[in-house]
């Protein structure tokens, strides 16, 4: 019998997924208990809306990343820090404040989480940091470090 599961179970599958279960198992214990749904005419309807939504969602959100990505692309992103004696500064630089400025130059959200630096920026200089908008798609930038 094929059943669309309501929630994961270890030995079948995953939420939302259709899935063959012989019949006592799905007339006895996933329908009664609510953990699937037979996939009758309806249901196969509302399942492949369904796929096809996430697939459209999917589709627009590698689509919006890609244009992020042409957006910030080898862009130099400038920085100002106050420094001690030798050019070290007090602190550090940290992706949030990178990600900060990309969201106040070019009002694109990035999450300080995405922004990927090679080492941590305490002196100043200029910086590679990539930024991870999609899966399979990231931009590389510079960060440059200047005197407040």
């Amino acid at each position: 019998m094929k059943v669309i599961l309501l929630q994961d179970i270890k030995s079948l599958g995953k939420r939302g997924e259709l899935v063959e279960a012989s019949d006592g198992y799905a007339r006895n214990y996933l329908l009664p208990k609510k953990m699937a749904k037979e996939a009758n005419a309806q249901a196969m309807n509302e399942y492949k809306n369904a796929e096809n939504s996430k697939n459209y969602k999917i589709a627009t959100e590698k689509a919006q990343a890609e244009a992020y990505k042409k957006q910030l692309e080898g862009k130099v992103f400038r920085m100002t820090a106050r420094a001690g004696q030798g050019g070290k500064l007090f602190g550090s630089i940290t992706a949030k404040q990178i990600a900060d400025e990309i969201k106040n130059q070019y009002n694109i959200p990035v999450d300080k989480r995405k922004v990927v630096l090679e080492r941590d920026i305490k002196e100043f200089g200029t910086y590679k940091a990539e930024i991870k908008l999609y899966t399979g798609i990231s931009a590389n930038i510079d960060v440059q470090v200047s005197e407040a």
